[in-house]
């Protein structure tokens, strides 16, 4: 199985997904508009979602876990 190779580029992408309003509230609110949205466009249009999911090993609209 390849282990994707993580780069600082895909670090700081995967950080402005992170910081992006649209994003953020999917992640928090898990429905509506926004949701859609990001649901819709992370893995075909947007390159800071893609690296989200790269880094973080879950998708840009899921929930982040809280321990």
């Amino acid at each position: 199985m390849n282990v994707p190779v993580i780069t600082e580029k895909d670090k700081k992408m995967a950080k402005k997904c992170l910081e992006c309003p649209a994003c953020k509230r999917a992640r928090k609110k898990q429905k509506g508009f926004v949701f859609w949205m990001v649901k819709s466009i992370e893995e075909d249009i947007c390159p800071y979602c893609k690296a989200y999911e790269k880094v973080y090993g879950r998708k840009a609209h899921e929930p982040i876990k809280t321990t």
